[in-house]
């Protein structure tokens, strides 16, 4: 007995400014493209069983385009694998938060997909002995009791939701920390398997607990992403096969429609900005594969808004129509960054001339003047007015 566990499809995600010929949004096409390599793998594997995690959609109220493909996708594999049971429950991105909006997933039902929209709903395929428990993530459901009913050989507890502890507390957003579920909460010891939607990440929580995470790169941090993917040795995104039966568990790769580059990052310090641009050329003409076309970053650190003010606009304006986007992430020396939040130097508070030496490093200048000199400069006049108010103090007579 083998399921697909998918999730996170995020149809209809659109992002930067490039269209496509057609008019579409060339990300949006991208995401399109890579979930329909991946409906193909699964036709490819064959299983008695499918379960999509949520998400289907990016938004609740999704184009026609992005509906009508979804259709053809889940048509596609229904027609392809006619003995093959589907079941999907509603992600955060496709409840609607009203009770007066119907859900877009209940279009499905109508093809015989199994849907579980607005409320947990048990779905039995005696002939399978198989259970699917689908719990949705929408505003004011109601948990169940999370244990298998009796009498199936297999059961499967399909959700979207963030298990507790998944995200940093720093980075969980207080409305999705209020709704967290404990892992115990699963009793994923009582279920043949566990397939979870949400995080956009591969990762196994336990024994047989997984989230397959997400089609392609949807979220509002795929370089964050990348990073944990790297950590985790995950290779990519893509979708989880796995056998009920003996327990045989394989992830499936989807290879993404446009790759995403994270170029090594630049540390600035004591850098002007003709060395940073040199750095910026090295690292683009060095990049395996090139720039052309595809979405990038490159992080530069301890670097002074001066500098990066001064840096070479017609090299980045180049980088940025070579590729399909291109991300400078400058990022200020820590010490500075603090103080602009109020927060002053580790230890004790900056002094005066600190300060104003660090407001005229930061100032933009005029071509021609000398930056060191201005700095020396303005130190002067301060040691200047200082000892003028000192000398107008009047004197105490002891």
């Amino acid at each position: 007995m083998r399921l697909v566990h998918l999730s996170d499809l995020h149809l209809g995600f659109r992002q930067y400014q490039r269209l496509t010929p057609t008019g579409i949004n060339q990300r949006e096409a991208d995401v399109a493209a890579t979930v329909s390599r991946a409906v193909a793998q699964i036709i490819e594997c064959a299983p008695d069983l499918i379960v999509v995690g949520g998400d289907v959609f990016h938004t609740v109220r999704p184009s026609n385009g992005a509906i009508l493909h979804a259709y053809r996708l889940f048509q596609r594999l229904l027609e392809a694998l006619p003995n093959t049971k589907i079941v999907m429950v509603a992600g955060n991105h496709d409840a609607p938060r009203t009770l007066d909006s119907g859900c877009i997933l209940r279009l499905f039902r109508e093809i015989g997909i199994k849907v579980a929209d607005d409320k947990p709903e048990l779905f039995e395929f005696p002939e399978l002995s198989l259970c699917v428990m689908a719990v949705p993530d929408a505003p004011g459901v109601d948990r169940p009791l999370m244990t298998p009913p009796d009498g199936f050989a297999h059961n499967v507890l399909l959700m979207h939701g963030e298990i507790e502890g998944m995200l940093a507390s720093q980075v969980a957003s207080p409305e999705r920390a209020a709704i967290e579920i404990p892992l115990t909460e699963l009793h994923a010891d009582k279920w043949s398997y566990v397939a979870l939607g949400h995080y956009h990440v591969y990762r196994k929580l336990a024994d047989r607990v997984f989230y397959s995470g997400s089609i392609d790169y949807t979220s509002s941090n795929p370089w964050g992403e990348l990073k944990e993917q790297r950590e985790r040795s995950v290779p990519g995104k893509g979708f989880v096969e796995h056998d009920l039966g003996t327990g045989a568990h394989r992830f499936h790769p989807v290879a993404p429609s446009r790759p995403l580059l994270d170029l090594e990052p630049i540390d600035a310090s004591g850098m002007g900005a003709v060395e940073v641009d040199s750095a910026l050329r090295a690292r683009v003409d060095s990049a395996i594969g090139g720039i052309d076309g595809r979405v990038v970053r490159v992080t530069v650190r301890n670097i002074a808004r001066h500098i990066v003010r001064e840096l070479h606009h017609e090299s980045l304006r180049e980088y940025r129509k070579r590729a399909m986007h291109f991300h400078l992430d400058t990022r200020r020396p820590e010490v500075l960054a603090r103080r602009g939040k109020g927060e002053g130097a580790p230890g004790r508070r900056a002094t005066l001339p600190e300060l104003v030496a660090e407001r005229l490093n930061e100032r933009p200048l005029p071509p021609g003047v000398d930056r060191e000199a201005l700095v020396s400069l303005g130190l002067r006049y301060l040691q200047q007015a200082e000892d003028a108010a000192m000398a107008a103090l009047p004197v105490l007579e002891s």
